[in-house]
């Protein structure tokens, strides 16, 4: 077993980003294989945060039904609660990405409303 939704996550990040970076991104595509589930690709493949966020929720509901499944006494199913525990923190993580990206946006509009303010213009 392998934490597919956490690498998938880095790499749609990566792309949402602009962050280029061969070394992890040659990882996570190992980590990822050759036939990925579609949902772990459209994770990987994200181009915007809101992307991530959307195809990282779908990944989570399928990793819950697959704890929720799963045989208590699996050896594997330790790892598997874990993997559960470590995409909800990046879930976490990543809502306060959004969170703090709103509130900058937020303010360059109070600090541009703020100029005109402060300079208005005859325009």
């Amino acid at each position: 077993m392998t934490c597919h939704e956490i690498e998938a996550l880095r790499l749609g990040l990566m792309n949402s980003l602009g962050v280029s970076d061969d070394a992890a991104e040659k990882h996570a595509r190992d980590e990822l294989g050759e036939s990925p589930d579609p949902h772990i690709e459209a994770l990987a493949e994200a181009e915007s945060l809101a992307a991530c966020k959307r195809h990282l929720d779908t990944a989570l509901v399928e990793l819950e039904g697959e704890v929720a499944s799963a045989d208590a006494d699996d050896p594997g199913y330790d790892y598997l609660r874990g993997r559960l525990v470590a995409v909800r923190d990046a879930e976490a993580a990543l809502d306060r990405l959004l969170t703090h990206g709103e509130g900058f946006l937020d303010d360059l509009g109070n600090i541009h409303h703020a100029l005109h303010e402060t300079f208005p213009t005859d325009e």
